[in-house]
């Protein structure tokens, strides 16, 4: 699927204004190349295959998420990320061992998900192996196995290279559905919000015949049983796809108010959920695992997809019925003591947290995820003391952090008052950064904590290289340059950094000068 959408609608006035320019820009026969060139589009070939090869895709996958990643609905939680990884993992881990990832792909494409902060249940796959998540999806799942039956399905889609393969049937309709797919990315980056692709990518299926960005029946059909046999043998139990089915279908039957998007690129019939029924039940059954775990993800999902005041004091009412199972408890707590924690309300926190940590006792996931939110509210109030307690038994035996989320968070308890935690969470960071390049949110709470660490020209490198992570090359660029000019003065003796960082700048300034050429060449 390829449609993002948001739950806070634009005026009627702007999309039509959208549409008209996604259509004129179809319609008109220059403007596609000067629409390309201001999209800083990869130049893709003519014929239908050439214009997507792997590493055309990946390219427009990755213009695609450069644009995204600016947006302020693209989110980067790490609890709800780690989460989303953690069931991502073993369903291309499973389509690896399946052959369906053969070396090419798994080398060039990202297998990369990625949250989008909004109500509206959806999951879409781009190319280059990126796929997005709405909160929305997370919130109304009641288990892991319905949210990886969903991965599993847009793992399959870009597994299987359907984009690649429904452009074959036309390059025309290729340019055009490609064309329209950069346009409402960008259009939505630069209106702070995702709702504007809405209306770009409708315009832009007006036009393109066979609609290139809906998924054919086929290709569905493709992706819920390749995707069936991903989901089964990464260890998630086979009824996960048909539940999943069959609550899309009774939620959208029940509210048809436009908060199912997901269907209307993989809409669902009598056929598709017969399947799944069937292949349900050819496969052993499987107990459902890690439901509390999952009972706090869905809560976290519940209350960050929407965090305007009203809907915040909503959570923090929520109270589990007497006698609820811990699933039903866990969640509500949790979602009261962070709802709670967001309105700083602490009191009504200190209530729920206790409940929460009660109710997922028996679950070492959904225990660290309670304490990670403990820490978190205790960090909201200024109290990093007690929140580097609540942490400490989420760190390795060597000092290192169990995980990503644990690093973050460590890295912001600590003080300029503790050198050496402060120090050791410098290193975490840095070595974290070396690994994963591209992780901006690590680069810049790695320059935050080189900044306690009175190493303003660490601090400056570190903050370039989240800005480039983030594809602003030019913001990098400042960056470096600032750096450049800090390390010729008397003020700094990091004679290693300062090679780094010019070593960085030549690299940097040329990537930008063959985008700007790419750019020119694409104008001619």
């Amino acid at each position: 699927m390829l449609n993002i959408s948001s739950s806070h609608r634009p005026k009627r006035r702007v999309q039509r204004l959208l549409a008209l320019l996604c259509a004129a820009s179809l319609l008109v026969p220059a403007a596609p190349t000067v629409v390309v060139a201001q999209s800083r589009l990869p130049a893709l070939g003519e014929s239908a295959s050439d214009d997507l090869s792997i590493g055309s895709e990946r390219r427009l996958g990755d213009q695609i998420m450069r644009n995204i990643r600016r947006d302020p609905d693209y989110l980067d939680d790490p609890v709800l990320l780690e989460y989303l990884q953690s069931l991502w993992d073993p369903l291309v881990a499973a389509a690896r061992q399946r052959g369906d990832i053969g070396p090419d792909l798994e080398q060039r494409f990202a297998w990369e998900a990625f949250l989008v902060r909004d109500r509206s249940v959806n999951a879409f796959a781009l190319p280059g192996g990126y796929v997005g998540v709405h909160l929305g999806l997370i919130a109304m799942t009641s288990t892991r196995d319905e949210l990886a039956s969903v991965l599993a399905h847009e793992l399959t889609h870009v597994s299987q290279r359907h984009i690649a393969r429904s452009m074959a049937n036309s390059a025309r309709q290729s340019m055009i559905g490609m064309v329209t797919m950069i346009l409402g990315m960008v259009a939505a980056s630069r209106s702070t919000r995702m709702d504007g692709a809405n209306a770009l990518i409708t315009g832009g299926q007006a036009v393109a015949a066979q609609g290139q960005l809906n998924f054919s029946r086929d290709a569905e059909r493709e992706a819920d049983r390749i995707g069936f046999s991903v989901l089964t043998q990464a260890g998630y139990a086979p009824g996960g796809m048909a539940a999943m089915f069959e609550k899309l279908e009774n939620n959208s039957r029940l509210n048809d108010s436009g908060g199912f998007p997901y269907l209307r690129t993989h809409p669902l019939n009598a056929e598709r959920i017969g399947e799944a029924r069937a292949r349900q039940g050819a496969s052993s059954a499987a107990a459902p695992v890690g439901v509390l775990a999952h009972a706090a993800a869905q809560a976290r999902a519940k209350v960050m997809m929407d965090t305007r005041i009203d809907a915040l004091r909503r959570w923090q009412a929520l109270e589990a019925p007497a006698g609820a199972p811990p699933a039903e408890r866990l969640l509500a707590a949790y979602a009261s003591a962070l709802a709670s924690t967001l309105l700083r309300d602490w009191s009504r926190a200190d209530t729920a947290l206790p409940i929460a940590v009660a109710a997922a006792r028996g679950d070492a996931r959904a225990q660290r995820d309670v304490a990670l939110l403990q820490a978190q509210s205790l960090l909201a109030r200024g109290d990093t003391e007690r929140a580097g307690e609540v942490l400490q038994p989420f760190a390795k035996s060597d000092g290192q952090p169990s995980s990503r989320a644990v690093m973050l968070l460590a890295a912001q308890v600590a003080t300029p008052r503790d050198k050496a935690a402060l120090q050791r969470s410098a290193e975490e960071l840095q070595t974290w950064a070396s690994l994963h390049p591209h992780d901006a949110t690590v680069w810049s709470q790695l320059g935050r904590t080189w900044e306690k660490l009175d190493q303003p020209l660490r601090a400056l490198r570190a903050e370039a290289e989240s800005r480039i992570a983030l594809g602003d090359l030019m913001g990098g660029v400042d960056r470096l340059r600032a750096g450049q000019r800090l390390a010729r003065s008397s003020r700094s003796t990091d004679f290693i950094e300062a090679s780094v960082i010019d070593a960085r700048l030549k690299e940097i300034e040329a990537q930008a000068r063959r985008r700007e050429a790419e750019d020119r060449q694409r104008e001619g």
